[in-house]
């Protein structure tokens, strides 16, 4: 039984983020997956890394529960809307916080390289776009998707890391939603 954690970036209950989700962890279920969920907008923390990595800030209860569900998990669900190119504030201020040195990475003393402290875990990202996906890469290279991979979740030794992006959300049709949400359920069947 695979262990799979979904983690929900998008701030609001009624989006399409939050249906993708629950299509994904539908289908992840009739795989008889083990399934938990991070909704980040519901927890309680502050998302400013205030001293940088110099000074150690306390984390809170949410993000002590998160690093936990990290941890237990073989593979993450990030879903997310792509904003500004990039991802949600929280969401970022998330990620500064629970993948800090010593959880998600640990810089080698005297040295520019690192040690991946989150291998033989991988990770799906799903993004949500206002313009048509193959736009987005073509023109502005995704930069969200590129920074999440590569510059974040492989950072940290998760691989393979896989890219679904989905767009435009802004004018689709119902039609067009259903779609996706059957397209996500799949990919949770086949825990991908």
């Amino acid at each position: 039984m695979k262990k799979i954690l979904i983690i929900n970036g998008h701030p609001d209950k009624e989006s399409f983020n939050f249906a993708l989700a629950q299509s994904y962890k539908k289908g992840a279920l009739k795989s008889g997956a083990a399934i938990q969920e991070i909704h980040i907008g519901e927890l309680d923390f502050n998302p400013n890394l205030q001293f940088g990595y110099r000074k150690r800030t306390a984390l809170e209860p949410d993000l002590l529960d998160a690093q936990e569900k990290v941890k237990w998990a073989e593979h993450l669900v990030w879903i997310y809307p792509v904003w500004w190119d990039s991802v949600p504030a929280l969401m970022k201020g998330f990620i500064d916080r629970v993948l800090l040195p010593s959880f998600a990475f640990q810089k080698r003393e005297n040295s520019v390289w690192w040690d991946q402290l989150l291998k033989n875990k991988s990770a799906r990202i799903i993004s949500t776009l206002d313009q048509p996906a193959w736009y987005y890469w073509l023109v502005y290279r995704q930069p969200s998707n590129h920074a999440m991979k590569k510059l974040t979740l492989e950072f940290c030794g998760l691989s393979p890391v896989r890219v679904t992006t989905i767009g435009p959300m802004r004018l689709s049709k119902e039609d067009y939603r259903q779609k996706w949400l059957r397209k996500i359920e799949q990919l949770g069947v086949q825990n991908k």
